[in-house]
């Protein structure tokens, strides 16, 4: 069996499952575990090809729902373009390495940001539109990961659920068309990422039909706080991990990034169901 195959296959569930129940959420699981033994040049190929599909049925099943945001997420889709156009450029020219480390220093507050409940609506949508297509574009095509900064305009926006998972499946088959597109045009997208395919592809079948059916036994905003949560620590390994790989840091004393984001993500955790607990006995009495 080639090697870490099994790993993949694990990762890469678990992830479905994720992406499944809140409706993103399946490269930004798959990618910090998944960097730990290959190459953005090699993995971001083969997730983008899959999130196309994935990202289409998505929208395909909150079709309905496209009438009410398409006006609304228009702007971002335009500015992806020139995004993964740059994104491409730094993928094809940044070495393997610090590339990762700079994926695992973008996502990190960005998932924290969630873990902390950030709420904060954005009033001028055609404004910011554009060039948050833009940075978003940069951050796909570089990372695959579009997630997080999605999650944290949308769901401040006041949209309802299936409008919610509407304007996400049509911004992300956008991104992930665009940037299929790219990598093809750049030379990227080659026999040893597709290889990945097969690998991949049977746990989305499976764990995104699981995911969809957890996601009505639990609540959303607990379940998402609990993927964030490991999500932050995965992104925290990851970090000190590449932070010995590139001899920034030695040793034992790599892990005390790791260690911070624990501490940070336990206080985190800690408000979270404090609150909620207290939301939730107050409810019932």
């Amino acid at each position: 069996m080639p090697s870490h195959v099994v790993e993949l296959v694990a990762i890469t569930l678990f992830a479905a499952v994720v992406n499944g129940g809140l409706g993103y959420g399946f490269s930004s699981i798959t990618v910090p575990l998944a960097l730990l033994f290959l190459s953005n040049r090699v993995l971001n190929p083969a997730l983008v090809l899959i999130e196309v599909v994935l990202n289409g049925w998505v929208l395909w099943v909150n079709r309905d729902a496209i009438p009410v945001v398409w006006k609304r997420v228009a702007p971002i889709v335009v500015g992806l373009v020139p995004g993964v156009i740059v994104g491409t450029l730094i993928v094809t020219n940044i070495d393997a390495p610090r590339l990762k480390l700079g994926t695992y220093l973008v996502l990190l507050p960005l998932i924290l940001l969630q873990a902390a409940g950030f709420r904060r609506p954005i009033h001028a949508e055609k404004t910011i539109g554009l060039p948050f297509g833009v940075g978003l574009g940069v951050l796909y095509s570089v990372t695959t990961i579009s997630g997080p900064p999605l999650a944290l305009l949308l769901n401040n926006q006041g949209l309802e659920k299936r409008e919610f998972r509407a304007a996400l499946g049509f911004i992300r088959l956008a991104e992930s068309s665009f940037t299929a597109i790219a990598y093809l045009t750049a030379g990227l997208i080659t026999a040893q990422s597709n290889l990945l395919i097969p690998q991949i592809l049977p746990s989305v079948l499976i764990g995104v039909p699981i995911g969809a059916a957890l996601i009505r036994q639990m609540k959303v905003e607990t379940f998402r706080r609990i993927c964030m949560s490991f999500d932050a620590w995965i992104v925290g390994f990851g970090v000190s991990t590449v932070l010995q790989d590139i001899n920034l840091v030695q040793g034992a004393a790599a892990y005390l990034f790791l260690a911070a984001v624990i501490a940070i993500d336990g206080v985190l955790l800690y408000r979270f169901f404090s609150v909620h607990g207290r939301f939730d006995l107050a409810r019932t009495s």
